[in-house]
């Protein structure tokens, strides 16, 4: 089970509802109903988000690169809300009731959202438009990092097939979310070009509702994991036992140090040679001896310390994806901005162009699932084919690559324009067709099959079990502070390209055709480059979890 710290009838709701004669059904099943729910809320999120900078430019008159770092902090902020509301569906709530609170503030936001932009007047209209989309980032706090996890929870992980079944999960789960996105991108952004703003935000409000009613009615049948108190405090207990003990001398005997651990009846972690400072919090010294009751915040068990290990190993892997996020942040902004400049064959809105990504993801990850992983699977003789860490390390040079092609496109694009005599005619037309883009976007979706999917496996399986939610959250965090980065080494460009080029910055102004966007998406790519060397190197160093088994060390991964 994904969060099996309480393997009882009260932790896990109906689990013994389920047929016994067949896990592996009842364990999709709950998943798959989980996976629609998910799939609305997406809808609503990229109805949301997908076309936002044309509604922040064009309706709001924000300048493009106010309305891109807009849009970039909008989205930081959602990812980072998640970090919250992991602990608090790990500490108190537990993630059924999140999602359900969650989902309730999210309806709220998109309520306001509807109304702001159909009953309130242009010059009152701003503050009311950016309050509701702080009031989704809320709600997507509370609802992103425990949806995945929750579903991922219908699998036991004690039974062999339903195990190996979780690591195809993760592609289905991913492949759900693109089918939501690509639909808004398709309906919603068509809607708000042709129809109107208010109908293009209502549909989003409409989704989340029918699917908070959906995940009403199957609640009787999910598997629930209780909530097992702060996964903060335990990790801030290690912390501050080793501290008070850095003077002892380290000691290898199984009789000084602590193997209880009262609070946990996950499966116990393996102990470890990485970061052994933190093994002098499971030391037991004079002191600890004379105790009658063990301090908590002097003496940790093994598990706990190795708890906190899994933690300090992931954080390198969480660093290295950040430039991966930045790049990809250029698909809801630049991106679009470029396409609005070029020739648009059957009016297609610039923003509906995302709807290739989301075809390239729902092709590729049933190719990657069906063809690639049963063939690499023979060669590697590895379950998945190849490993989490191969996998995001992939996606990271392929966003690099994505760079590489929206640079070489752009270049074209503004040579074409100063041929024609545009290039300080920024609303007219480029003779360039929008279709040029397509490379780009098919290279997004590529990038995400492996890095996001990757991404998705390594925080859910490299982390304790009672953490789960967290380790959604520290993914979906990547997210925001590659978000918040891109807004950085935007303004950071602006101001040293005004500063050194005569007053004609990469990216000032609403011309894109001066804006020299290929410069900047080279240095994108040469970022993502550094990057991924940076990854390989800690990649080669990284140790997959481990749990004791009959006193044999055995690898989850």
């Amino acid at each position: 089970m994904g969060t099996s710290t309480v393997a009882s009838h009260e932790a896990y709701g109906d689990y013994n509802a389920f047929s016994p004669k067949k896990p592996m059904k009842n364990s999709w099943r709950s998943a798959i109903f989980i996976i629609f729910v998910e799939m609305a809320q997406r809808f609503a999120y990229y109805g949301v988000s997908g076309n936002l900078i044309t509604y922040l430019n064009n309706v709001l008159g924000m300048p493009i690169s106010s309305a891109a770092k807009s849009v970039n902090i909008w989205h930081g902020v959602s990812a980072l809300f998640p970090l919250l509301g992991a602990f608090v569906a790990d500490s108190y709530l537990g993630r059924f009731r999140t999602i359900l609170f969650s989902s309730i503030i999210y309806l709220t936001g998109l309520v306001l959202l509807t109304i702001s932009v159909s009953a309130i007047s242009l010059v009152h209209r701003k503050p009311i438009f950016f309050s509701a989309l702080y009031i989704l980032s809320v709600g997507e706090g509370g609802h992103k990092p425990c949806v995945q996890t929750f579903a991922a929870d219908q699998f036991d992980e004690n039974v062999p097939d339903e195990k190996l079944a979780k690591s195809s999960f993760f592609n289905w789960w991913y492949l759900g979310i693109v089918v939501g996105s690509t639909a808004a991108i398709l309906v919603v952004i068509y809607a708000q070009e042709h129809i109107g703003w208010a109908i293009g935000f209502g549909m989003p409000m409409i989704a989340v509702a029918g699917a908070l009613l959906v995940f009403l009615i199957g609640q009787k049948k999910y598997r629930r994991a209780v909530p097992v108190g702060s996964p903060f405090t335990r990790m801030m207990q290690v912390m501050v036992a080793a501290v008070r003990k850095r003077t002892a001398s380290e000691m290898h005997d199984a009789q000084c140090v602590c193997y209880q651990d009262e609070d946990s009846s996950a499966p116990p972690l393996a102990r470890t040679n990485q970061f052994k400072f933190l093994d002098k919090a499971m030391i037991i010294d004079e002191t600890d001896v004379l105790n009658q009751k063990r301090n908590k915040w002097r003496l940790c068990s093994v598990n706990q310390v190795e708890v906190v290990k899994l933690v300090f190993r992931l954080f390198p892997i969480w660093v290295s994806t950040l430039m991966f996020n930045v790049a990809i942040a250029q698909l809801s902004t630049y991106f679009t901005k470029q396409g609005s400049t070029m020739v648009r064959h059957f009016k297609v809105p610039p923003a509906t162009l995302q709807v290739i990504t989301g075809v390239t993801i729902l092709t590729a990850v049933a190719i990657y699932d069906r063809l690639l992983v049963p063939i690499a699977r023979k060669f590697t003789k590895h379950p998945s084919g190849i490993t989490m860490l191969q996998r995001l390390g992939i996606g990271i040079f392929l966003s690099m690559m994505t760079m590489v092609v929206a640079a070489i496109v752009e270049a074209k694009r503004v040579g074409i324009a100063k041929k024609h005599g545009l290039i300080d005619a920024p609303k007219s037309v480029v003779p360039m067709s929008i279709w040029w883009l397509v490379p780009q976007y098919m290279l997004c979706g590529l990038t995400d099959v492996f890095a996001v999917v990757g991404m998705q496996e390594i925080f859910y399986d490299q982390v304790a079990e009672e953490m789960r939610s967290m380790g959604a959250a520290m993914y979906i965090s990547t997210t925001g502070v590659g978000s918040f980065m891109s807004s950085g080494v935007i303004s950071i460009v602006q101001i040293i390209s005004s500063r050194y080029g005569n007053g004609e910055g990469w990216l000032t102004g609403n011309n894109l055709n001066r804006a020299h966007l290929d410069y900047f998406y080279w240095l994108l790519a040469g970022l993502c480059g550094l990057s991924l060397c940076f990854y390989i190197w800690v990649a080669r160093r990284f140790v997959y979890k481990k749990i004791e088994c009959d006193n044999d060390v055995t690898s989850e991964a």
